[in-house]
């Protein structure tokens, strides 16, 4: 095992997909360390929910840090995976060789929080991951180097997410030890090019039912789908009677048919999922729109 100590910085509310990358650095690197966020109380029993991260670092019996202001491990190199937080200079400057950051996008373009949402949204064929060297500024620094992945017709930002992640394990070890010997050759970003996506929020889910019916709309809408699962998901509000409530339908799963926008699942709220044609059977006078 590389005598170099490693330490893994993330922060995001769902990490399980960041995985792959501890266990390959643990067994090529000297881990001694993850900063994590802090447990969750996960219902009304109190009961507190740790990261995956966590329960890895744990498991491994490895230092676990829960707030930046406290005292980090010695390590000649950190490693940021979905952290979601600027990161101050003097934390960057603990390290030896810095910081490398891992971002799922081909940097300059999709810099932030939603990467691979805003990929597949905007109905993008290909992304990446892009490997920089990181500075006080958000996805702002030299690139290390970076790889292209293909987005597939039925990706989710799930199964989009957990490829390249997954694919980057074995990719950052590749470059690890020039960064550890100071070898690296940096790139600076075109800083012109430079766009930003947004934090996601639950409402960013939400689909107006008049665009449903909009033939226009299709493909924006079934990208959505793909692009806010699993979380927030996408929703709109329908009428199960003109004396009635709206009530909230949950659009799991959609596709183009001829360019036409088709349901494949829905879910009302308070309900399981079911297919759209088994849903419009058991409400035939359910209607996107309430009767004027």
């Amino acid at each position: 095992m590389n005598g170099r100590r490693l330490n893994l910085l993330e922060n995001h509310g769902t990490p399980e997909y960041v995985i792959p990358i501890l266990e390959t650095l643990h067994k090529n690197y000297k881990v001694v360390g993850v900063v994590t966020q802090p447990p969750r109380i996960a219902d009304r029993k109190q009961i507190k929910k740790f990261s995956a991260v966590d329960n890895w670092a744990f498991k491994h019996k490895l230092a676990i840090i829960r707030d930046l202001k406290e005292k980090l491990p010695e390590a000649d190199l950190g490693i940021v995976a979905a952290y979601g937080q600027i990161i101050p200079k003097n934390v960057i400057k603990h390290f030896s060789c810095g910081i490398l950051n891992i971002h799922p996008s081909l940097l300059p373009k999709y810099r932030g929080a939603s990467p691979t949402q805003a990929a597949i949204a905007n109905g993008e064929t290909q992304t990446g991951v892009t490997v920089i060297k990181m500075d006080e500024l958000m996805d702002h620094g030299p690139i290390v180097s970076f790889f292209r992945e293909e987005i597939r017709p039925d990706d989710t930002s799930g199964s989009l997410r957990e490829r390249l992640f997954e694919r980057t394990a074995g990719f950052l070890i590749t470059l690890i030890p020039n960064c550890l010997n100071g070898k690296i050759r940096l790139k600076e970003q075109n800083h012109k090019e430079a766009s930003l996506t947004k934090i996601i929020k639950k409402t960013d889910g939400f689909v107006d039912s008049e665009k449903i019916e909009d033939p226009k709309e299709a493909s924006n809408i079934e990208r959505l789908i793909r692009a806010m699962k699993p979380w927030p998901g996408t929703w709109t509000l329908i009428y199960l009677g003109s004396s009635e409530e709206a009530k909230r339908l949950k659009l799991l799963k959609a596709h183009l048919e001829e360019g036409k926008f088709i349901l494949d699942k829905v879910q009302l709220e308070g309900k399981k999922p079911v297919s759209w044609d088994e849903f419009k059977r058991g409400y035939p006078q359910m209607k996107f729109e309430r009767e004027s």
